[in-house]
């Protein structure tokens, strides 16, 4: 196992209404530098339903249609312990600040990309946020029992009330 430091920053700005929150980069992503880089994950299909926009290609694309849909981006854990992409080899976390973050803007929800991301956020972070997340089911490509459909339609119904 390797001890790892998350090494981009998180996306967002003052007109951000909710925030996503992933576990921790995954091999993909950290090779990209950006979030959510494996070509099978349906995160940016997901955000680009709910925001009602193309899909992205590029990261430049990426940032700008979070922005533009006052989405916010980033992960539970700032640095730990962790074999490959394995949210469930993750130990010794240390926590990104969270609370900080949303001191900076207007979110009102958080929002966990699926169980992990929530467990992680309820025990290191919430507390100190002062908001509970909503946990959402993983856009990853290991949650295959959730078609792109179905993800859209959850994702939808819980997000949308906050993007409005």
């Amino acid at each position: 196992m390797a001890v790892l430091t998350h090494t981009f920053q998180p996306v967002y700005d003052e007109n951000s209404r909710i925030l996503i929150l992933g576990t921790f980069p995954s091999v993909k992503s950290r090779e990209m530098q950006f979030y959510y880089g494996h070509p099978q994950n349906r995160f940016w299909k997901v955000t680009a339903f709910l925001t009602d926009s193309p899909i992205p290609q590029t990261i430049a694309e990426k940032k700008a249609m979070l922005l533009a849909g006052h989405i916010a981006v980033w992960d539970v854990i700032a640095s730990c312990e962790i074999r490959g992409s394995s949210d469930s080899s993750i130990r010794g976390v240390v926590p990104n600040d969270i609370a900080g973050l949303l001191d900076q803007t207007g979110i009102r929800a958080v929002f966990a990309n699926g169980n992990k991301a929530y467990e992680l956020y309820e025990k290191y972070c919430e507390a100190s946020c002062g908001l509970r997340a909503v946990r959402l089911p993983s856009t990853s490509p290991a949650n295959a029992a959730w078609s792109l459909e179905r993800l859209e339609e959850s994702w939808g119904g819980a997000c949308r009330a906050y993007l409005g």
